[in-house]
């Protein structure tokens, strides 16, 4: 018996040799094929080939077979990765964007170079370092601002029709993950992180010391991770840690390379286990977004409230390259505490036009809780309690693209000098039929459904012959709807307000200020209120 066992290991070595032996061959054949090509293409091509240029769409190409995860990045692509990883980058600090032709000022951060030169929201960019910005992109000029730190740059701006210079010394920006916390009505702590960059958890643990130590009632909190795509495992870990006692599980890594395949736990005795927590995701909430809002489901230790999450159960490293290049590979997958993975794209698996696939109902399977409730893998985390969203207007969306928003809290800020806190601001009847006669001479055209449909309705009435008995009856209806159109501003008042509003407070207050303005009229948040004030509700939704 022995002998056979020792027959049969040896085969299965051999077959395994000779596999891994038949790997390496292929690898090694087409790596030199894919030399002798570029070798030709560079000898023998018509024009001259631009070897950095034509490499990098080649990597590129062989990338997108992958995941969308999986990148390359070039020496001059570096200050990218510091800004996706680290959450910093060198340069002014300040938003900008393209409206037509020309590059404005959208919003200097706070305490930033740009926003201590004395720059503003609106002021036009003419030129950077001497070159101007006519013809160029958004891209472009942001990429003309960013530099490495301690190096000056120039930028030519127009503000109310003055023309005027400021020369900026550039710094290593680091954007602050926490963008706002502070206390809600009935006693709710709340804290808004955007990335999982470095420190996040050091800061958000931070911000919820300090809240508990002014408010010693403090009879809730709210994590909102809405629109949070994710960063650092490690960060994520550690804010779990927060509310979850030390060595607990919080997420297992598993993938090619068994080195990299980790159990991480908590590390630190918790702030505190007992208080009631509720996690706020949204469609946009990815990686280690769904690692925290995940993992504190599955150990029941917070009710999570929104939408259902992106759903992206992959972990990338960051690789060396040769010539100061790095390469961002996907190493792993995730599963947190119940042993789910909430991965709802099959990149492995392609549609017959190549698209990626979503992961089939009819293989997505049941984990339980620690309390016994049942969670399911493959489509991200589903809320415990799904707020429904309506969708955007069309009005609203016209009038966003068209700037409108944006253009009319210029003109308001150089009206009021100051307005009252973000909590205390309101769009009032005054500043909304004011927005109203802004409008009035402006362009922002938008086609609804209906029209759409009463466009069709005319095409088959002349394609079927109908149009002369229908005709006068379709002028009616058209001319009666064009009159409805017009009430639009008034029966989306409360839609427009609140992004008028958010494009005003940002003005006086930065976008902490946008962010606690818009709080009270918040569906997710006010759910999340509604929940922590009652403790029954609770704890009948965690089954303790």
């Amino acid at each position: 018996m022995k002998k056979k066992l020792t027959l049969l290991l040896l085969i299965g070595l051999a077959l395994n040799a000779a596999a891994q032996n038949e790997k390496g061959f292929e690898i090694s054949k087409n790596l030199e094929i894919f030399a002798n090509v570029y070798k030709n293409l560079h000898t023998n091509y018509v024009d001259d080939v631009d070897p950095g240029k034509t490499m990098k769409v080649a990597i590129d190409a062989m990338l997108a077979s992958m995941d969308p995860y999986t990148n390359y990045f070039a020496e001059s692509d570096i200050e990218d990765v510091k800004m996706q990883v680290m959450g910093q980058y060198g340069g002014i600090g300040s938003l900008i964007h393209q409206e037509g032709n020309k590059i404005y000022i959208a919003e200097p951060y706070e305490g930033l170079p740009a926003d201590k030169a004395g720059v503003k929201i609106g002021d036009r960019i003419l030129a950077v370092n001497g070159e101007s910005t006519e013809g160029k992109s958004n891209a472009d000029v942001s990429s003309a601002m960013r530099g490495q730190a301690g190096t000056k740059v120039t930028l030519k701006l127009e503000r109310e029709g003055k023309e005027m210079e400021v020369t900026i010394t550039r710094a290593e920006i680091r954007l602050p993950n926490v963008s706002y916390s502070g206390m809600l009505k009935g006693g709710i702590g709340y804290i808004r992180l955007d990335e999982f960059t470095q420190d996040a958890a050091k800061n958000v643990r931070e911000a919820f010391r300090k809240l508990k130590r002014d408010n010693p009632g403090m009879k809730g909190f709210i994590l909102d991770l809405r629109g949070n795509g994710g960063g650092l495992l490690s960060e994520a870990v550690d804010i779990v840690n927060i509310w979850v006692p030390q060595n607990e599980l919080v997420v297992e890594t598993k993938g090619k390379v068994a080195s990299r395949n980790l159990k991480s736990r908590t590390r630190m005795p918790a702030e505190d286990t007992d208080i009631p927590l509720v996690v706020l995701i949204n469609n946009q909430s990815a990686s280690a977004s769904e690692i925290v809002s995940g993992s504190l489901q599955d150990l029941d230790r917070a009710v999570v409230i929104g939408q259902r999450s992106f759903g992206k159960g992959l972990v990338q490293n960051i690789l060396p390259m040769p010539y100061n290049s790095q390469m961002k590979v996907t190493v792993s997958k995730y599963f947190i505490p119940s042993g789910r993975c909430i991965q709802a794209i099959d990149y492995k698996h392609r549609d017959a036009n190549g698209r990626a696939v979503t992961v089939p109902d009819s293989l997505k399977t049941a984990f339980k809780t620690r309390h016994g409730r049942t969670v399911y893998d493959g489509f991200g985390i589903e809320p415990d309690i799904e707020v429904e969203h309506p969708a955007s207007s069309l009005l609203a969306v016209a009038l966003y693209n068209r700037f409108h928003f944006f253009n009319y809290a210029l003109k308001f800020r150089r009206a009021h000098a100051s307005i009252p806190a973000p909590k205390d601001f309101v769009i009032t009847d005054e500043i909304y039929h004011d927005f109203i006669d802004y409008l009035s001479d402006k362009t922002y055209d938008y086609t609804t459904y209906t029209e759409n449909i009463i466009s069709d309705l005319k095409k088959v009435a002349e394609e079927e012959d109908y149009m002369d008995n229908l005709k006068q009856q379709i002028e009616q209806l058209e001319q009666t709807y064009k009159e409805a159109k017009k009430a639009d501003l008034i029966r989306h008042r409360t839609e427009v307000s609140q992004l008028l509003k958010d494009a005003i407070l940002v003005h006086y207050y930065y976008r902490h200020g946008c962010i606690e303005g818009s709080l009270d009229e918040d569906p997710d948040v006010q759910k999340a209120v509604e929940t922590l004030s009652s403790p029954a509700e609770y704890n009948r939704i965690l089954n303790r």
